[in-house]
């Protein structure tokens, strides 16, 4: 099994910042890309930022110059540092890993169970 464990939501008004963590556990041999995905009341869920093990990110063009995702690939934990937060940037936040279990090397895509995050004043 794999399991994710999301951190750092809460309420923050906007101009202000949060950090968002995800710890990934488990039956893991390798973790390829890590992600933050964002979903508001009524609209589809979608990618705010993935960096893979090598390092190379994407970001939405809504979060460019703002968010910033990071790896601690060691750890298993991504981080997403999120500045100048909008009240538009408000959502449920989910983390998600895809890679490979130990012993089958079956592939993975798993995610997390979500974390808040709501801007406003």
């Amino acid at each position: 099994q794999v399991q994710l464990v999301e951190s750092g939501g809460g309420v923050v008004q906007p101009g202000g910042s949060l950090r968002l963590s995800c710890a990934a556990s488990g039956t893991i041999f390798s973790i390829h890309t890590m992600g933050w995905y964002r979903q508001a009341p009524g609209n589809k869920r979608e990618l705010v930022a993935a960096i893979t093990s090598g390092t190379n990110a994407n970001y939405s063009d809504s979060v460019k110059g703002r968010f910033t995702i990071s790896r601690d690939n060691a750890e298993n934990t991504v981080f997403l540092q999120m500045n100048s937060l909008k009240p538009e940037d408000t959502a449920v936040y989910y983390c998600n890993a895809k890679g490979w279990r130990r012993g089958t090397l079956q592939f993975f895509d798993h995610w997390g169970q979500g974390t808040q995050v709501t801007v406003s004043s």
